[in-house]
């Protein structure tokens, strides 16, 4: 391996909207790898894309390509993460390992924040948020998300924790750690496929303008935590009740039998969903990111 080549490169518009202070919305790659169907993944990217586009931002996904962790993908390499086999899930644990390896992998939410805090980006946009995992009482398998978001800086935009895990119990965590979890526009926690997972949201804002005079006095204060804003997905594509119920119970227990543990545990669930839900899963999970996109841009147009 080269010893003189970058570690961390940073698209020329990227690195341009950064030094004129232009908005930049970072994007995670697990999910066009590792959260999509592959037949599906590289043109849903390049519609999260330009749907950041579209509000006034520019984006960069965020991903592991030879040997070097790139912020702004070309067609090849957003091809080469969303397509490729054996594109390895990368945290930040992981990050020296698939860089020396010179493997490719997709960045998670704590490695997606924590290289986008390292460049001074300062709103991402993804999905749903990892978090503790149902049963982690005797697991102890909690995502690495919510360690990354209690020391970075950056405002998260998602459609709240993820069904599949223990939201109460990530909201705990996150209380705990002092990440502060807003609801866009609605008084109850959203749930990733279904708008409401039965709990409340700490604080509601219901504008643009609210995230980003938090985020100015957060800045003031030096606060080190992420900002989580949580929006629901729409209700036009968000998924039936019942239905959702019935694949998460059925996903849990097949995921016991086979013995997925750890990081393998979200992608098993979400592809479980994927291939019995007759599309609603898919619908209603481009639907959310396409949306978390848009406002993610809007913020970060809105605070530099």
């Amino acid at each position: 391996m080269n010893r003189s080549a970058p570690r961390l490169v940073v698209a020329d518009e990227v690195s341009d909207a950064i030094a004129s202070g232009a908005g930049v919305v970072a994007l995670e790659s697990t999910i066009i790898s590792h959260g999509l169907p592959t037949a599906s993944s590289a043109a849903t990217a390049r519609r999260i894309e330009a749907a950041v586009r579209a509000a006034g931002a520019v984006p960069a996904t965020v991903a592991v390509v030879d040997g070097a962790v790139r912020l702004g993908l070309s067609d090849d390499e957003l091809i080469r993460v969303a397509e490729g086999t054996g594109v390895v899930k990368t945290s930040v644990r992981d990050l020296g390992p698939v860089l020396s390896r010179r493997l490719t992998g997709a960045t998670t939410v704590a490695a997606t924040a924590y290289v986008a805090h390292r460049v001074g980006v300062r709103v991402f946009a993804t999905g749903g948020l990892g978090g503790v995992h149902r049963g982690a009482r005797d697991s102890w398998d909690e995502s690495a998300d919510l360690a990354a978001l209690a020391a970075v800086p950056v405002t998260v935009v998602c459609a709240g924790v993820k069904s599949i895990l223990d939201v109460p119990a990530t909201l705990e965590r996150l209380e705990t750690l002092s990440i502060p979890v807003l609801g866009f526009g609605t008084d109850r926690m959203p749930g990733f496929y279904v708008r409401d997972i039965g709990l409340p949201v700490p604080w509601r804002v219901d504008s643009v303008s609210e995230v980003a005079e938090m985020m100015a006095c957060r800045d003031e204060l030096g606060l080190p935590q992420a900002l989580v804003v949580a929006r629901p997905v729409d209700p036009d594509d968000e998924m039936d009740r019942a239905l959702h119920e019935s694949i998460l119970q059925q996903g849990l227990a097949a995921a016991e039998r086979q013995e997925v543990t750890g990081k393998d545990v979200t992608p098993f669930l979400l592809g479980w969903f994927h291939d019995r839900s007759d599309g609603a899963s898919l619908t209603a999970n481009v639907g959310l990111v396409l949306a978390n996109a848009e406002l993610a841009a809007a913020v970060a147009a809105a605070r530099g």
